[in-house]
Order: C-alpha cells, then structure tokens, then sequence
C-alpha cells in the first residue's frame, strides 16, 4: 500500500478513528448523517479538509496507486453505493443549505480524479433526480460547484 487513504479504500487499513472501510460502509443512515469523519477517507481530495482538521489529503503518488488497484477502486466504488443510497433515502440534505452539499462535492471531485468523469457524472445525475423530484430546493451555487466539478 502507497499510504494510508489507499490501504483503507483497499480495506487493509484504518482511518483516523480505527475504523475500517467496512465499517463504514454499514454505518446507519443517522451514522452517514451524525459522523463527519469518515468522508475524507472515502473519498480522498488533494487539498486539506477545512471540515476536519488531520483528516487525510491525497498525495500524487497515493492517487496513482489506488487508480491502479482494483481492491481501491472497488472499496471507492462500494463508498459511492452508499452515498448514493443515502442520499437516495434521506431527505434532510433537501434543502438550500445543508453539509451534505459539501460532501457531494468532494464525492463528484474524488469520483472524477480517481475513477473518472463518467462516474463523477452517474453519481450527479442520481443526486440531480432527487433535488428535482424535490422541487430544486438546493442552493443555485451548490448546483453551480457540483456542476463544475464535472468539467
């Protein structure tokens, strides 16, 4: 493993409360909600967290090795599943201002850098569905990040 972000998306490693990726992968929902630790292990960015301090930032080196290693890829892509399933069932982040906001950014921008822009692309068209089905209750700069974030 090239760090640790790596050896937890590869399901070797702990993050920074000891928890393994499965783990957090069976989080609750009120879990997915309530803990804010967990997402910049799931999905890394190359810049520090302004959320939570310590939290892990994507070296080039350790991008390159988990592009490479199907056990990171398929631990991203099970975090993705179960992003996607929140989101999907909870309606609380429906709404102009909401952390979540936040956290789908970095979803679509750890999606795009790591796996590419196709799945940056299907997760933001499942969120999409959900904040029209809602009736666009999100903020219009949230919308314009998550958009960005795509190109």
């Amino acid at each position: 493993m090239s760090g640790p972000v790596h050896a937890f998306l590869a399901g070797h490693g702990r993050d920074g409360a000891g928890r393994l990726l499965a783990d957090v992968l069976a989080f609750d929902d009120a879990r997915i909600e309530g803990v804010h630790d967990f997402i910049q292990w799931c999905f890394p960015l190359r810049e520090a967290s302004r959320a939570v301090p310590g939290a892990p930032v994507l070296t080039p080196t350790e991008a390159d090795a988990i592009r490479i290693d199907p056990a990171a890829i398929d631990g991203l892509r099970g975090a993705t599943a179960r992003m996607a399933r929140f989101y999907e069932a909870t309606d609380g982040w429906l709404r102009p201002y909401d952390h979540n906001h936040l956290r789908i950014t970095r979803i679509l921008t750890a999606l795009r850098d790591l796996i590419g822009q196709d799945a940056a692309q299907e997760f933001f068209e499942l969120v999409m569905k959900r904040v029209q089905a809602a009736g666009s209750p999100v903020n219009p700069d949230s919308l314009t990040y998550w958009k960005r974030t795509l190109r």
